[in-house]
C-alpha cells in the first residue's frame, strides 16, 4: 500500500468505523425491537433468539474466511463486496412477510457483515503502519465498537417508538452507501504479499462447530452437542497438519492473543446476555415502550461513549493491563447488583448497575483489539483482524443463546416481576462469571511473561524482514505493563 498522507489516512479510518458503526448498532437495537417483532410476527422466546443469533452466528462463521480472502484478492475489493451484501440483507429484513423469512434474510446481512469488520482492521493495521499511531487508531475503533454496541437500545427504541421495527433496516442504507462510495474515492487497493491459500475443510469444521453449539443451546437438543464437540476435535486435528490452515493454532502460543480470545468471548457473552435480559424485563415485567426502554438504558451507553475513547488513550500510552483490570472489574460488580441484591426492583440499583456495567464495556473493547492485531506480521493482519472479530461474535451468539435459554426454563409466557427477576438471577450470576474471567485473564495475559510468549510467537509467524515491526508492535501494546 503506498503512503498516504495524514489527512487521507484518517478518512480511510472514518470509512472503517462507519462501516463498524453499522453493523454493530444493528444488532443492538434489534434488542429493543425484540417484543414489537414477537407481536407482529408471532415469534417465541426461541425465536426472538434466532433473530439475534442468526446474524451473529453466520458473522462468527465467515470473518476468517472473509480475512484471509482480502489478504489474498484484495481488502477494498471485499470490503466493498460486503458493504453491498449488507445493504441488500438490510433491505431485505425490512421487507420480511414472516419471522422465517427474517432469520433467513438477517443470515445474508450477516454474509455481508462477515466482509466489513476484519478487513476494515486489516485495512486500519496496513494503513497506520507506526505502532503508536496505529494503537491510537485502534483506539478510535475500539470506541466506535463500544459506543455503537451500548447505543443501539437508545437508537433502537427512538426507531421503534416513532416509525416500527422495520426502521431499524432502513437506516443503514444510505449509510452503507455513503461508505461504499468513500471507499471507491479513498481507499487503497491493499493485499498481502503471501496470502493464504483457501481452506474448505476448515471452513466448514467451523460453521459445523459454531452453528450445532447455538442450536443445541437454544432447542437444548444434546445431539448437536455432540456434532459441535466431534467439529471441534476435527479442527484441533485437521487444521495444525495445514500448512495455510483456516485457523493457525500457533497463533494461540501468544498469551496476549489468546487472552484476548477469551476476553472477547466472555466480555461480548456478558453484553448479550445483559442487553437480552434488561429489554425483555424493560417492556414485558414493567410495560415500558421501546422509547422508554432505551432511555433507561441511556446511563449505560453514556459511560461506554466516556470510557471507550479514554481506554483507547489509556491502551496507547500505557498497555492494556490496566484498562482491562478496570474493565474486568466493572463487568463483573455491575450485574452482580442483579444477581445478588434484585436490582431490577429498585430504580436506584437498577441505574447504578447500568452505570457501572457501561464502564466496564466502555474500557474492554480498545485493549481486546489492541492486543490481538499487535505484534503479529502484518501480512497476517487480516487473520488476526478476522479471529479477534469472530470472538466478540461468538461470545455475543452464546450469550444471547445460554442466557435466553436459562431465562426460558424459568418464566412463564406472561411473567410477572417477581417471577422474571426469579428467573433472571441465574443468568445474572453466569455475567457477573464472564466479568471475573475478564478480569483474572486480563491479569494473566498482560504482564511480562505474557510478552516474552508474544515475541516468541511472533518470530515462528513472521519472515525475517517482519520481524522488527513485529517486536515494536507487541512492545507497544505491553512494554508499559507490570509483571503478571
Amino acid at each position: 500500500m503506498p503512503e498516504l498522507t495524514r489527512s487521507r489516512r484518517l478518512v480511510v479510518l472514518a470509512i472503517c468505523c462507519m462501516s463498524l458503526l453499522i453493523v454493530s448498532l444493528d444488532n443492538t437495537a434489534l434488542n429493543v425491537a425484540l417484543p414489537a417483532m414477537r407481536q407482529d410476527l408471532g415469534a417465541t422466546v426461541a425465536g426472538m433468539q434466532w433473530t439475534i443469533d442468526a446474524y451473529t452466528l453466520v458473522l462468527a462463521s465467515l470473518l476468517m474466511l472473509a480475512g484471509s480472502t482480502a489478504d489474498r484478492i484484495g481488502r477494498r475489493k471485499v470490503f466493498v463486496t460486503g458493504l453491498a451484501v449488507f445493504a441488500l440483507g438490510s433491505l431485505l429484513c425490512s421487507l420480511a412477510p414472516n419471522l422465517e423469512a427474517l432469520i433467513a434474510f438477517r443470515a445474508v446481512q450477516a454474509v455481508g457483515g462477515s466482509m466489513l469488520n476484519p478487513v476494515a482492521m486489516s485495512i486500519i493495521t496496513n494503513t497506520f503502519t507506526e505502532p503508536a499511531a496505529r494503537a491510537r487508531a485502534i483506539g478510535v475503533w475500539g470506541g466506535v465498537v463500544g459506543v455503537s454496541m451500548a447505543a443501539g437500545p437508545l437508537v433502537g427504541g427512538v426507531l421503534v417508538q416513532t416509525v416500527g421495527w422495520r426502521a431499524i433496516f432502513w437506516v443503514n442504507l444510505p449509510v452503507a452507501l455513503v461508505a461504499l462510495l468513500l471507499t471507491l474515492r479513498y481507499v487503497p487497493e491493499s493485499r498481502a504479499p503471501r496470502p493464504r491459500r483457501p481452506d474448505p475443510v476448515g471452513q466448514l469444521l467451523v460453521t459445523a462447530l459454531l452453528a450445532s453449539l447455538t442450536y443445541s443451546i437454544i432447542e437444548t437438543d444434546p445431539l448437536f452437542a455432540g456434532i459441535a464437540a466431534l467439529a471441534l476435535v476435527g479442527l484441533l486435528l485437521y487444521e495444525p497438519r495445514r500448512r495455510e490452515p483456516l485457523i493457525d493454532l500457533r497463533f494461540f502460543r501468544s498469551a496476549p492473543f489468546s487472552g484476548a480470545t477469551v476476553i472477547a468471548v466472555c466480555a461480548f457473552a456478558s453484553l448479550g446476555g445483559f442487553l437480552f435480559l434488561n429489554t425483555l424485563y424493560l417492556q414485558d415485567v414493567r410495560g415500558l415502550s421501546p422509547l422508554s426502554a432505551g432511555l433507561w438504558m441511556l446511563p449505560m451507553a453514556g459511560m461506554t461513549f466516556v470510557f471507550a475513547p479514554l481506554s483507547g488513550r489509556l491502551t496507547a500510552a500505557r498497555g492494556p493491563r490496566l484498562s482491562l483490570l478496570l474493565a474486568g472489574t466493572a463487568m463483573a460488580a455491575g450485574p452482580l447488583l442483579f444477581a445478588a441484591f434484585s436490582a431490577e426492583t429498585s430504580d436506584p440499583l437498577l441505574l447504578t448497575g447500568y452505570v457501572v456495567f457501561g464502564i466496564g464495556f466502555g474500557l474492554v473493547n480498545a485493549p481486546i483489539t489492541n492486543t490481538a492485531v499487535s505484534g503479529m506480521p502484518r501480512a497476517q493482519a487480516g487473520v488476526a483482524a478476522a479471529v479477534a472479530s469472530t470472538s466478540r461474535q461468538v461470545g455475543q451468539t452464546l450469550g444471547v443463546a445460554v442466557i435466553g435459554t436459562v431465562l426460558a426454563a424459568g418464566v412463564g409466557a406472561v411473567p410477572d416481576a417477581d417471577a422474571f427477576v426469579a428467573a433472571a438471577r441465574p443468568g445474572y450470576w453466569i455475567i457477573t462469571g464472564c466479568g471475573l474471567a475478564v478480569l483474572v485473564v486480563g491479569a494473566l495475559t498482560s504482564g511480562a511473561w505474557a510478552r516474552r510468549t508474544a515475541e516468541r510467537t511472533a518470530r515462528r509467524l513472521a519472515p525475517e524482514e517482519d520481524l522488527e515491526g513485529a517486536r515494536e508492535g507487541g512492545a507497544q501494546a505491553t512494554a508499559k505493563a507490570p509483571s503478571a
